[in-house]
């Protein structure tokens, strides 16, 4: 009786806050799997290239973006290309 005087019981709420914490992984179930992963605009099928990062990182990038990428310069040395990626590192 006293808990009606102060609002809802603790019976009722941990139900509707259960519930509602449960609501957005029940919207992303409904949408399907692996719903939302490819917002690049990139085609599942097409194949990855890894290539490594100046800082000594890798990432992946699709073939197709390096098939439309600029050579800048052909036959650079260690050295030269070293001080290039300094040079647009400090801009």
């Amino acid at each position: 009786m006293e808990d009606e005087k102060n609002g809802i019981p603790r019976r009722k709420l941990l139900p509707l806050l259960a519930g509602g914490l449960a609501i957005p992984f029940l919207a992303g179930a409904a949408e399907g799997p692996g719903a939302g992963q490819n917002t690049g605009g990139e085609s599942l099928d097409e194949p990855y290239e890894t290539l490594l990062k100046p800082d000594g990182t890798t990432v992946r990038v699709p073939k197709g973006t390096i098939d439309r990428a600029r050579v800048v310069a052909k036959n650079i040395s260690n050295d030269s290309l070293k001080s290039w990626l300094d040079t647009i590192d400090n801009e």
